[in-house]
């Protein structure tokens, strides 16, 4: 989900920029911003308490990020951290209801987009529980799939290194590469170079 440009511009969008490894906003903080990728790559994560880290999500290119917490005014339960060098626009909060007001079909789209993440989630969850490696992968990538227009087999570049599709599923890296194995030696996915193709 994306507001217009031009339509942030109108309520002084600021324009910030972010390097990899740069946080866009910190789990705890309480929101203060509506944020909205213009260019780049942001993955959404928590650490368990051994250091272990969870992806919980990656976004990019006219996605926004945290608008739910922003709407709840409830403190952030993830990290926002740049994946790659990203261009981002944000609006203060305040500025944020009065484009909702003036405009109600931002709010209707808004509305949309959070049910579809809460639906990606709750399958998330079944997938992240599931005591198979495999299956977790295979869920994750049809999550992926579900969006790509073509459905064709290996018609889908996965976009994520083994460690972020590891992070995402709740593995260790080693047990992801077992399972990738696995998967292409029964000819679920395909390996080309060091691309994943599902």
């Amino acid at each position: 989900m994306s507001i217009t440009e031009e339509l942030l511009q109108t309520v002084e969008a600021i324009e910030e920029q972010y390097n990899a490894g740069d946080y866009i906003f910190r789990e705890h903080a309480v929101p203060q911003f509506y944020y909205q990728i213009v260019t780049g790559e942001v993955k959404l994560n928590r650490y368990t308490e051994d250091g272990k880290e969870f992806i919980q999500n990656i976004i990019s290119d006219r996605t926004c990020i945290g608008e739910s917490m922003l709407i709840l005014g409830k403190p952030y339960p993830v990290n926002a951290v740049a994946l790659s060098k990203c261009i981002i626009l944000k609006i203060r909060r305040e500025q944020f209801f009065q484009l909702l007001q003036q405009h109600p079909h931002i709010f209707t789209d808004i509305y949309s987009a959070l049910a579809d993440i809460t639906f990606e989630k709750s399958t998330l969850m079944h997938t992240v529980t599931s005591k198979n490696a495999e299956e977790r992968l295979v869920e994750i990538m049809e999550l992926m799939k579900e969006s790509h227009e073509n459905k064709d087999k290996f018609s889908l570049e996965i976009p994520h290194t083994r460690q972020q599709l590891a992070s995402l599923t709740g593995l260790s890296l080693e047990t992801a590469i077992r399972a990738i194995k696995k998967l292409e030696k029964n000819n679920i996915l395909m390996i080309k170079g060091r691309k994943i193709f599902y």
